[in-house]
């Protein structure tokens, strides 16, 4: 329900900054985020929690929900944990992955966070997740738990960021093993120096049925040698042995000397990442050369999280946070040992084609990205039995009992799936990126021996938001009373012990837009078939997301070329701009922002971009509104597909309820008002606000929450102009407000 918009203020304040290391020295707040609320309890003992996140991993693509079909990949594990637990099937994310993951760490929407895209290298500090801001691992730290994370962070930095790599820390986590950038880097075409020509699409030399080996000198960074080779159809090809064993293969020699071309200091996909690992408050970044560094990604994650767990005393809760990196572009083949056996007349995994090009490059690209999730799949198996979780059975099934551990499991997807793994009947024309139930409605299982009649559906709404506050309610802690800025969490757990609850939203929300960059940049344009869009954050994700790109770098010898070559387009619309006037076809466009808002029946969805007009020959705002009835039926679900719009329609009923849902969204959005000289949250500008600004001023004096500019105007500076603005504002408070639920 809409509660007080504006309500009095919650007169409380962070506790004073403290020392916590040299990064986290003006970012952290002294205990577990500052605020009111619990203080640390070191010998509380509620459940542990492991928290699963998959990437790019829609409800779509999850059979056991009803949906995906014979396409969907095979996950019998998380189906074991799933059969064993509630399965919540009507729960929003947002359209992409950074807001998505703030939203569970935080239980706060994007127009709060300013985390409205997936966080790119140049993005500000003011579109990472704040370090005064309140993460679950904060929070649970009250109830005396400790956090661990491993895998993808891309909640912020290192660019942009006074803490660099160290943010996971900053941002309470106690122990961090993964990758803070978030996306793998492309595939190394160049196979480590192998192929001058970049020819090799996978990032490794494939067999010799695909024009590759059969064997090689498979050489670590060291100069040490093996000889690797594929003895059957069964096995890895050569070249895909040496890359998931850290090395560069020499194909058809044996061990000698190393060729002086082999480099091992080239990023590829899922093998070749940087790594940064957090521990006792200091932070180490691999070099690619180190062996942490190569192997497969999924398995680097797997084994990190089980070294943890498995090292935690006894009596002291934990919360492990497994944020697999797959099944994200650039899609690359996992090692066989990791998937079922692929269908029978499906090319040996080592043979699909990692790009779209050619007959069966799109259809090769899918059965990729299929055999990388279950993949997720089976590590995850190997995680529970590993830790005690679960054990297998003689059939090699999983044997899941959620009664005989204390721990509660929590699986989810952070966003809907890309449009070219979609899994019908959802629709890729409307999947991630979009606020369209392809781009936002995820999976969500919850375990454990708090569950009530094993099992279940629930089909009430729950957002990615709820999260935050199970985490809290789990511990004991009610997140609305810790936090003493606005959440837009609703409880969880009533679901769980409670086979009758009802719903506890009356609505859901989701919403994606773009991020904040020097001076109104944003990132350059990418087309994507008959479509373009800025979401990839570089051009490299663009190139690796099957699209080309058009911002700066792009080349004349493409469609339309620049004055200077190379000069690129800033926009989408100055794309259609130039098709247009070279008489093209001009392109749809994904919305540069995004935004939904349902009741139990209805959705109304909102985009906005700004796009070509050639009447007058400028630039023009597009808004459109639709309404649409959705909602969970398996296997054919009603989905919000372009035929589908309810309006225009001179139906007084439906115009009724376009504007109870319009009314809605725009309390939502008008429910967090800026508070100019307020950087840590707190809703007080005050003596402490300039204190903190004074030392990231003078200690950094780069982008941070204290470069409080406007929004189009930010420079990416924190100086004297946002001090002026601190003491303008002096004394002033700002109203807490609620969330419509």
């Amino acid at each position: 329900m809409l509660r007080h918009l504006l309500e009095t203020i919650l007169k409380k304040t962070f506790p004073a900054l403290c020392a916590a290391g040299v990064a986290a020295l003006v970012l952290a707040g002294c205990d577990s985020g500052g605020g009111g609320g619990s203080t640390p309890d070191d010998t509380a003992q509620g459940p542990n929690i492991l928290f699963v996140i998959m990437d790019d991993v829609g409800i779509d693509q999850m059979k056991v929900f009803g949906y995906g079909g014979q396409m969907a990949p095979i996950l019998p594990n998380i189906n074991a944990v799933a059969h064993a637990g509630v399965r919540f099937r009507n729960t929003w994310s947002m359209p992409e992955c950074s807001p998505g993951r703030a939203a569970m760490f935080v239980g706060r929407y994007p127009f709060r966070t300013g985390i409205n895209q997936a966080i790119g290298p140049q993005d500000l500090a003011t579109s990472h997740l704040s370090p005064y801001d309140i993460t679950a691992p904060k929070l649970l730290k009250r109830a005396g738990y400790e956090s661990g994370m491993f895998g993808k962070f891309h909640l912020g930095g290192p660019e942009n960021n006074q803490a660099e790599n160290s943010l996971p820390s900053v941002l309470g986590w106690d122990y961090f093993y993964g990758w803070v950038g978030g996306l793998p880097g492309s595939n190394d075409r160049t196979v480590g120096g192998y192929d001058t020509a970049g020819t090799h699409m996978c990032g490794f030399i494939p067999g010799e049925q695909s024009g590759g080996a059969k064997s090689g000198a498979c050489y670590q960074a060291d100069g040490s040698c093996t000889v690797m080779s594929r003895n059957s159809l069964a096995d890895d090809a050569a070249g895909l042995q040496c890359v998931a064993a850290g090395g560069l293969l020499v194909p058809n020699e044996t061990c000698g000397k190393p060729p002086s071309y082999l480099n091992f200091n080239i990023q590829n996909a899922y093998y070749v990442s940087p790594l940064v690992i957090i521990e006792n408050g200091k932070t180490e970044e691999v070099k690619l050369s180190d062996p942490r560094a190569r192997g497969y990604r999924t398995t680097i994650e797997t084994d990190a999280a089980i070294e943890w767990i498995k090292s935690r005393p006894a009596g002291k809760a934990w919360m492990a946070t497994v944020s697999y990196s797959a099944a994200h572009t650039p899609w690359q083949q996992p090692p066989k040992r990791l998937v079922p056996l692929a269908p029978g007349d499906v090319s040996p995994l080592d043979a699909l084609s990692c790009t779209a090009d050619g007959p069966r490059g799109a259809l090769d690209q899918r059965i990729i990205q299929d055999r990388m999730t279950e993949a997720v799949d089976t590590e995850f198996g190997r995680l529970l039995v590993e830790t005690g979780m679960a054990k297998y059975n003689e059939d090699g099934t999983l044997n899941y009992d959620p009664k005989a551990t204390n721990t509660v499991i929590v699986i989810v997807g952070d966003n809907g799936s890309l449009a070219a793994a979609v899994k019908l009947p959802f629709d890729p024309t409307r999947a991630k990126g979009t606020a369209y139930q392809t781009g936002v409605w995820d999976p969500l299982i919850i375990a454990g021996p708090q569950v009530a009649q094993p099992d279940r559906e629930v089909d009430h709404m729950v957002n990615m938001v709820d999260l935050f506050q199970f985490f809290g309610e789990l511990a004991g802690l009610d997140a609305h009373k810790e936090v003493p800025h606005t959440i837009d969490s609703v409880g969880i757990l009533p679901y769980l012990t409670d086979p009758d609850q009802g719903s506890l939203r009356t609505i859901n929300f989701t919403m994606g837009g773009l991020n904040e960059q020097a001076n109104g940049g944003r990132n350059g344009p990418c087309v994507m078939s008959t479509a373009c869009t800025v979401i990839p954050t570089s051009k490299s994700v663009c190139e690796d997301n099957m699209g080309v790109y058009w911002g700066a770098g792009y080349t004349s010898d493409q469609v339309i070329p620049t004055n200077p070559p190379g000069a690129g387009y800033a926009t989408c619309a100055d794309v259609n701009e130039a098709l247009y006037k070279k008489g093209e076809t001009m392109l749809a466009l994904v919305p540069e922002s995004t935004v939904a808002i349902r009741n139990e029946r209805y959705k109304l969805v909102v985009n906005t971009s700004v796009d070509y007009d050639p009447v007058s020959n400028g630039h023009r705002e597009v808004t459109s509104e639709e309404l649409y009835e959705v909602n969970q039926a398996a296997p054919m679900p009603l989905l919000d597909t372009e035929d589908r719009n309810l309006l225009p329609a001179a139906d007084p009923q439906l115009e009724a309820i376009r504007s109870d849902l319009r009314s809605k969204l725009d309390a939502m959005l008008a429910s967090n008002p800026a508070c100019p000289g307020d950087g840590n949250i707190d809703g007080i500008v005050n003596a402490e606000d300039l204190e903190n600004w004074r030392k990231i001023a003078h200690d950094w004096g780069l982008s941070s929450v204290y470069d409080f500019l406007t929004p189009e105007y930010r420079d990416g500076k924190t100086d004297n102009k946002d001090e002026a603005i601190i003491q303008a504002n002096l004394g002033k408070t700002c109203p807490r407000t609620y969330s419509l639920y």
